[in-house]
């Protein structure tokens, strides 16, 4: 069956004007929101995700309780206006919680849990808007939300997705691309280069996915940087403010953690 759309044309450009390798405009924001501890909101071209962050603190129910490490819990919640879908998914919708299930096990193994006993860090993913690497979006938005909330982490988690047209392999993809091609995603950690997340809806040469990982990790040094830059330069106007503000009992005492936590995963 062919394509609705020319996913690559004879000049090498896909249908939004990106070469292969391209990644779409990626804007980050680290603004503090309300009450949460951590907040971050990213964009991957048109597809717009928040997250915040509240914790380390004591868990809500005693029986979840971990005595060694902290508890990881994540909420997803997908705005009704966010895509094109007529169907109203709530927050027990099969996709929701896989989604927030596999961003649950992404940081697992990342997040030094064991330095926070018997509490608990929750994240809570809103999609505001989607058209492709949704997943991916999430999972960078988490990244940056448990580092301004001062959650240690061993290192940044970065993700993108990756499909294949024919032979040729695109990055970051759109909706209408991941509606035609055969893809999966790939979240990695840029100092180790370790692979931490492959996430596969669809069948893939075996050929084709080992290709798509090396590529893969290519784009996340690149989205490492991104991310490093927009907490670097939060970091620059919280110690600004520190420094303009009157240096009375207390006042800006309560940015401390970030810069430190900003610092200490700079890599």
């Amino acid at each position: 069956m062919s394509s609705r759309v020319e996913i690559l044309n004879d000049g090498g450009y896909r249908s939004d004007g990106r070469r292969q390798y391209e990644l779409r405009d990626i804007t980050i924001d680290l603004s503090p929101r309300g009450t949460a501890d951590g907040s971050a909101m990213i964009t991957h071209g048109l597809t717009e995700v928040m997250v915040d962050v509240f914790g380390p603190r004591e868990a809500k129910l005693r029986g979840q309780t971990l005595h060694d490490r902290a508890l990881l819990t994540v909420e997803v919640g997908i705005v009704p206006f966010s895509t094109g879908e007529r169907r109203k998914r709530n927050r027990g919708d099969k996709r929701i919680l896989e989604l927030a299930a596999t961003i649950k096990q992404t940081f697992e193994p990342i997040v030094q849990t064991n330095l926070y006993p018997r509490s608990e860090i929750s994240i809570f993913v809103s999609v505001l808007q989607q058209d492709g690497g949704l997943l991916p979006a999430s999972i960078n938005a988490t990244t940056l939300a448990l580092l301004t909330a001062g959650i240690p982490m061993t290192d940044y988690v970065t993700a993108i997705t990756c499909g294949v047209h024919s032979t040729a392999p695109l990055l970051d993809l759109t909706t209408l691309e991941e509606n035609d091609l055969p893809h999966l995603t790939v979240a990695s950690l840029p100092r180790t280069f370790k692979v931490t997340l492959v996430a596969m809806e669809t069948r893939l040469h075996v050929e084709r996915v080992s290709e798509c990982m090396k590529i893969a990790g290519e784009a996340g040094k690149v989205l490492h940087q991104e991310m490093k830059r927009a907490v670097e330069a939060r970091t620059k106007r919280l110690v600004q403010a520190m420094d303009m503000a009157p240096r009375i009992g207390g006042v800006g005492g309560g940015v401390d953690r970030d810069v430190d936590m900003d610092e200490d995963n700079q890599t």
